[in-house]
């Protein structure tokens, strides 16, 4: 019992120590020209879905939930945001070629008819991130006739 109580205040002890190592947050208040929603003509109802279940991890202004500041959830975060954003920045959509951005609404296109995207580990926390059929269907359209006119 005495080493499982020793573990047990280690494990505290360390807990404790890691809330010392902030992650760099990616919350900007600045929406840039080269926003998806600023470059595109999107429908309102279209807008605020894609926000909603995308740009948390995929742009440069994410919303953090309360459990960002707390280790190691904030490092879990921080790497799916990272690695969100060097999939799709929704935020530097403009500056891509008309060829990357075609490649990348096939992909968007595909993972949201897919149920991929938004990652389930995001929609337990997030419930209103989830597609519904008809919000599927809807942004998969919007998407689908905007790479119609890029190619």
């Amino acid at each position: 019992m005495k080493k499982i109580k020793f573990i047990a205040y280690i494990g505290l002890v360390v807990l404790g120590i890691i809330q010392f190592f902030p992650t760099d947050k990616n919350e900007s208040n600045l929406i840039l020209d080269t926003d998806f929603m600023k470059v595109n003509k999107v429908p309102l109802e279209v807008e605020k879905q894609i926000k909603v279940s995308c740009y948390d991890c995929h742009s440069n202004n994410t919303v953090y939930p309360w459990y960002s500041k707390l280790q190691p959830a904030a490092w879990f975060l921080e790497d799916h945001i990272n690695e969100g954003k060097v999939e799709l920045n929704f935020s530097e959509w403009g500056a891509y070629s008309n060829r990357r951005k075609v490649s990348k609404l096939q992909s968007i296109i595909k993972q949201i008819k897919n149920s991929e995207m938004p990652l389930y580990s995001y929609t337990l926390m997030h419930r209103d991130a989830i597609f519904s059929e008809q919000e599927k269907l809807m942004v998969i359209d919007f998407m689908s006739r905007l790479k119609d006119s890029k190619e």
